[in-house]
């Protein structure tokens, strides 16, 4: 897409108290859309070729919900491994640094 400014998409929210717990949208179904993703996904646009509906789904945070159901005021409160404000997990001290092996086991290299 050249023009992001122009993207859209059908997705909608769920809301409660004016909190946001959850969301989804439709995937994208449009064969002119998905023809670069064919080699992947192929199997995807022959199912909407034969007449599947589009895709779509909706996901909800527990965690949100069960903070506003118990008064919390913060997502931390009710989240059994919170992160802390660095992103790094206290319990099992990720992220950690990776062992040169993995990333040469992995082909990986860093520049």
């Amino acid at each position: 897409m050249n023009d992001l400014a122009s993207a859209r998409a059908l997705a909608y929210d769920m809301v409660y108290n004016g909190v946001e717990i959850g969301g989804g949208s439709l995937r994208i179904y449009r064969r002119d859309v998905q023809q670069k993703a064919e080699a992947k996904f192929g199997y995807l646009l022959e199912a909407l070729d034969m007449g599947a509906p589009p895709h779509g789904g909706i996901a909800y945070g527990l965690d949100r919900l069960v903070m506003l159901l118990s008064g919390s005021s913060s997502i931390r409160d009710v989240i059994a491994f919170p992160k802390t404000t660095t992103a790094q997990c206290e319990l099992t001290r990720s992220p950690s640094e990776v062992d040169p092996q993995q990333l040469r086991d992995l082909s990986y290299r860093l520049q």
